[in-house]
């Protein structure tokens, strides 16, 4: 009985110890929401900006190689031997230079064999000639029949014939002959040269190779999304386009020169081309190249920080303070990205954009500034510069 008892006693003494644990905290619940005990959460920490205006160039930026305009590599037309060479490796030539010299005494025996056979035809076409004349001067007198006269004109008719197709074959071999004094077809410099006076050359030898240096051209490819607002801009008018090989070496300036007709399917990419003048011989064949291509520049546009953007299932926004300090969500538009900030529309310039702290927040929720504005206006002056 005495045990029964301790055990009731024992139970009701935790009993009362639990209640009077379970008051205070209910008591103190209150004090732990927010500040003075209101209910209210606490303002989140964050960061602001203010976004700034300036002038934005939409740039394009492409890795592509530089190509020249022209490149061409010389072959002989006829087997002989090179009698002279007449360039040296690395050298610039203008289009009709002589370059190099065959043998051509064999070429040279046929032009005059050839200019014989013409003046053996001459000579027959000229003694058929006086006598087609004195057959008719014989018809007319009745000492010759009509059928000689007629035979005679056959005859003179023939060796003219004759005549022509000398002197076709007299211009076959002068064009033979030509062959063997090789000429620049263009303008450029020389490559090397993998032949001496006394080799002998063939159809398939190379001789050597002339390619064109100024102008020149950078090759490039662009996403396919950069193809509707490509063509936009080359329609306005020439398309400044700036080249770079790194190293050290200063840009040169240029214009697109061409847009392909189709777009690859397996990469998603469009073939462009832009000219430079290369006086200075700044681009080289083979080199590669970054092509920047401008396409317009956004007068006056609101620049902010990336980090500020806000990407939701509703869409592209940004948290500003409003007058109350409390977050508020404004839509905005991308229109160009650079670097690590962006060009948008949806502000108007004046907001204090938030930067660091968005994660936390809802729209609405009350904010506490950790920055002053002004050091944060600054640090996107000099990201935008």
């Amino acid at each position: 009985m005495k045990k029964t008892t301790a055990i009731l006693l024992s139970l009701a003494a935790v009993a009362i110890v639990a209640g009077v644990g379970w008051r205070l905290t209910r008591a103190d619940a209150p004090a732990a929401k927010g500040e003075g005990g209101k209910g209210e959460q606490a303002p989140t920490v964050v960061n602001v900006i203010m976004p700034q205006r300036q002038d934005v160039p939409v740039v394009l930026t492409a890795s592509g190689s530089v190509t020249p305009v022209a490149s061409v590599l010389l072959h002989p037309q006829t087997t002989s031997t090179i009698r002279k060479v007449h360039i040296r490796e690395g050298q610039f030539v203008k289009a009709g230079d002589l370059l190099f010299t065959l043998d051509d005494r064999s070429e040279r025996a046929n032009v005059s064999k050839a200019d014989a056979q013409i003046r053996r035809d001459s000579a027959a076409v000229a003694d058929l000639e006086r006598q087609v004349a004195r057959s008719e001067q014989l018809l007319a007198q009745h000492f010759i029949a009509q059928g000689a006269l007629d035979t005679l004109r056959a005859q003179l008719d023939a060796a003219r014939a004759a005549t022509g197709a000398s002197r076709a074959a007299l211009q076959a071999e002068q064009v033979a002959a030509s062959y063997s004094s090789i000429r620049a077809p263009q303008a450029g410099r020389v490559g090397a040269i993998d032949v001496f006076a006394g080799s002998l050359v063939q159809p398939a030898t190379a001789l050597t190779s002339i390619t064109q240096l100024d102008p020149i051209d950078v090759a490039f490819t662009l996403p396919e999304s950069a193809l509707a607002g490509l063509l936009a801009a080359q329609q306005a008018g020439p398309l400044a386009v700036e080249a770079s090989t790194g190293g050290g070496a200063k840009p040169v300036s240029g214009v697109l020169s061409f847009v392909d007709n189709a777009v690859n399917t397996q990469a998603g990419a469009i073939r462009a081309k832009a000219r430079f003048a290369n006086r200075a011989n700044q681009l080289w064949p083979g080199q590669y190249a970054t092509a920047r291509i401008t396409l317009q520049t956004l007068k006056n546009a609101v620049v902010i920080p990336q980090a500020a953007i806000i990407i939701s299932p509703r869409g592209t926004s940004v948290y500003v303070v409003d007058a109350e300090r409390k977050a508020r969500a404004v839509p905005v538009t991308r229109l160009h990205a650079f670097g690590q900030s962006v060009a948008v529309s949806g502000l108007e310039g004046n907001e204090q954009v938030i930067t660091d702290g968005k994660q936390n927040l809802r729209p609405g929720g009350r904010i506490k500034l950790a920055d002053a504005p002004a050091a944060k206006a600054d640090a996107i002056k000099t990201a935008a510069r």
